[in-house]
């Protein structure tokens, strides 16, 4: 499975309304609608979509009707900036359905230095082998199809008080981050953002 992972950009507390009116315009399309957030630490007023397209063909039509469309995501506002992204799952990570991680995800990105997504793709396999109570929270892990050469994970935790105890424990203990993977990184961002109570991944 291919993803698409979409960021809206909005005027300050309309949130809720463009979510509502993208998931609308999605509908009519190919695709599965697997998660829809906005933005409560780091960059505001985001709304993020995540959809799964089962070919790549399905990724490059629906990206076609993105680009032709009048009002792509149902956005009538110009103030609104869209940002589309494809990506790839890491092969050695299953595809995910819709399902209950917690009341706040995890956005990180890690843009890679120049040949860095093999060694990243062999240290985050190894890590992953076997899943602990810490990697349990990854919802998915995927490199992208476009743009500069960096990855995407996303995790879900009922609580950032969770999130801090299980990754002081593991960073203290040895177990995390994937050995060597830091190494490949050149700069990384994060944002915590909250599932809409309609989201499949909530």
């Amino acid at each position: 499975m291919l993803y698409e992972l979409t960021t809206l950009s909005c005027p300050p507390l309309t949130e809720g309304a463009v979510a509502k009116a993208a998931c609308e315009w999605m509908a009519q399309g190919p695709g599965q609608l697997l998660g829809v957030w906005r933005s409560e630490i780091g960059d505001l007023f985001q709304v993020k979509l995540l959809r799964g397209f089962e070919t790549a063909q399905a990724l490059e039509d629906e990206r076609r009707r993105v680009l032709m469309a009048k009002e792509p995501f149902g956005v009538t506002d110009p103030s609104i900036r869209v940002n589309t992204e494809s990506y790839r799952r890491f092969a050695f990570l299953s595809d995910i359905s819709p399902a209950s991680f917690g009341n706040f995800y995890e956005f990180r990105t890690y843009f890679l230095k120049p040949g860095g997504l093999t060694p990243t793709l062999a240290s985050w396999q190894n890590a992953l082998a076997p899943i602990n109570e810490y990697t349990s929270h990854l919802v998915l892990n995927m490199y992208a199809l476009d743009g500069p050469p960096r990855i995407t994970h996303i995790w879900g935790f009922s609580s950032l008080e969770e999130r801090g105890r299980l990754r002081a424990r593991y960073y203290a203990e040895g177990l995390w981050p994937p050995k060597d993977a830091p190494a490949q990184v050149a700069t990384a961002k994060t944002m915590i953002c909250l599932p809409e109570p309609y989201s499949p991944l909530r």
